[in-house]
């Protein structure tokens, strides 16, 4: 959960999630649909499910105790070198530099490393620095206390240096290079997407399909759409066009229903969402060609909340949910 979330965000999630399913065994025995409901809200979906599959894998390879290797952690989907680190370092006490953001962070102020980060030579010397200087008695503490100094000391701006403890130790502060470094190649522009969305109604049921198991936010729900495309000569057109692409069903497209914007890791979107209905002799069950999305059902505004959705569409059923009760 602290993966790209801040401490204070996770927190509740964390409660929740351990009351929920306190042991390994009870999250490997849960339903995919009931650990995305509960993770809802902290993005980056594809972590619920992969700690969901290693729950699982946990249990039917490692009889239900979680492994003490970092070699054995690597089998486990979603975990990678730096989370296998910290799980076996602060659980185990296994001696191993656990390297996230942080740490490469005050490593490079230490040691006054100039090289660029993501660069293969100034990882490989990141990583030999951390594993040297680890504390072979307390791995685990050390390593978090590295964390919690980039936290909330040596941070990207603004470092609070008159505060840190290794200031004399530090070569970037000695030569004046702290706001310098680390030094990172300059990212790309974050690309932007319009995207459209359709309220399908069919009396008091709305449709909502759901992604599929390898796409963004594979396995949540959602109202069905798609980006809109230079050929597309308006909205409502590409929004069509998506619909019958996704769901093999031609549809209506009525008023709007809002507009919303929201950042993912590598884009960002405008989404518009109308309203929308099945055109005369359309139907699920008779579809053009072969639909993208398989997985679809009506339902009652007031029942979207036992579904998983992302951040847009959850903002859309709640606003579905107030119109209907003030209609």
């Amino acid at each position: 959960m602290l993966q790209q979330t801040q401490v204070e965000t996770v927190l509740p999630y964390f409660q929740r999630f351990i009351e929920t399913w306190p042991t390994v065994q009870d999250l490997a025995n849960a339903e995919e649909q009931a650990v995305l409901k509960v993770w809802e809200g902290l993005g980056y979906y594809r972590r619920a499910v992969n700690l969901h599959r290693s729950a699982k894998m946990i249990v039917q390879t490692f009889g239900g105790k979680v492994p003490s290797t970092t070699d054995a952690l690597l089998k486990l989907p979603g975990v990678g070198p730096y989370t296998a680190a910290a799980i076996v370092s602060i659980a185990f006490g296994v001696p191993v530099a656990a390297i996230d953001g942080n740490i490469r962070r005050v490593y490079a102020r230490l040691f006054a490393i100039t090289g660029y980060l993501g660069e293969k030579e100034t990882e490989n010397q990141l990583k030999e620095i951390a594993q040297a200087t680890l504390s072979k008695e307390r791995p685990g503490d050390f390593n978090q206390a590295l964390m919690d100094l980039g936290a909330t000391i040596c941070k990207p701006r603004n470092p609070l240096c008159d505060a840190c403890p290794l200031k004399t130790v530090c070569l970037a502060f000695q030569k004046g290079l702290v706001s310098e470094l680390p030094r990172r190649k300059e990212k790309s522009k974050v690309p932007h997407y319009v995207v459209t969305a359709a309220v399908i109604s069919e009396g008091e049921k709305v449709l909502i399909a759901q992604r599929a198991k390898d796409d963004l936010l594979g396995g949540m729900w959602e109202f069905p759409g798609g980006k809109l495309e230079e050929s597309d000569a308006s909205l409502q057109a590409g929004l069509k066009r998506e619909i019958l692409e996704e769901l093999g069903i031609k549809i209506d497209v009525g008023e709007t229903v809002g507009v919303y914007k929201h950042a993912y890791t590598h884009y960002k979107i405008t989404l518009h969402a109308f309203m929308a209905t099945l055109q005369h002799g359309e139907s699920l069950d008779r579809p053009h060609g072969k639909p993208e999305c398989e997985v679809f059902e009506w339902m009652l505004p007031e029942a979207l909340s036992k579904y998983p959705m992302g951040k847009v569409d959850r903002l859309i059923s709640k606003q579905l949910l107030g119109k209907r009760l003030t209609d």
